[in-house]
């Protein structure tokens, strides 16, 4: 992402108040907020986000700036914040779940979609620049 990870940290954290993907899918329509909101720090054991106005999983780990994990619908996300040479950031994710092997390939095809989508959301939101809303 051609942002600085303290810019993307925003973004991932404010994970906690949509999905930041399809919205008409995993949020019952509801937009995704396109501003960055004032939020407190994440801490281990809050909602991981909301979907369809509902809380939904719970933050595992935390280290602000660098990582926020959490669990839902029992898969494990991770995402990690990696500082490039530049004043750029890559923004990892890691999604773990156990199940078997037919829902896994069904699970990784449509996370594939989903997550690809949110992964250029954060990115698309970190790079404009947009402040805190008021």
């Amino acid at each position: 992402m051609d942002a600085p990870p303290f810019a993307v940290w925003r973004w991932v954290a404010q994970i906690r108040l949509a999905p930041y993907s399809y919205d008409w899918i995993d949020n019952l329509g509801r937009r995704s907020p396109q501003r960055l909101v004032d939020l407190p720090e994440p801490v281990v054991g809050e909602a991981f986000t909301t979907a369809g106005g509902r809380r939904r999983g719970r933050i595992l780990a935390v280290e602000p700036g660098h990582h926020l994990t959490g669990e839902i619908m029992g898969a494990v996300l991770s995402y990690v914040l990696v500082p490039d040479a530049g004043n750029g950031t890559r923004l990892l994710l890691k999604v773990v779940m156990r199940t078997n092997p037919v829902v896994a390939l069904g699970g990784c095809l449509g996370d594939l979609v989903m997550a690809r989508r949110q992964l250029l959301n954060l990115k698309r939101l970190a790079e404009s620049g947009d402040g805190p809303a008021r």
